[in-house]
């Protein structure tokens, strides 16, 4: 599976984003996924999730 099929799923005739966008950068630049945090690589902004327990 190609990169940009992981970033959009078709729900009948809409076309959804599955990745959050980074909310500095705009349209088309999206946030990496980690177990605790999201993550834009263009500028480093970081957002942490609630509820997760560090060791």
């Amino acid at each position: 599976m190609s990169e940009i099929h992981k970033r959009y799923k078709a729900e009948g005739d809409k076309i959804i984003r599955t990745k959050k966008i980074c909310e500095r950068c705009g349209d088309a630049v999206y946030m990496a996924e980690h177990p605790d945090r999201q993550t834009c690589g263009k500028c480093g902004f970081t957002q942490y999730k609630r509820g997760r327990k560090t060791s």
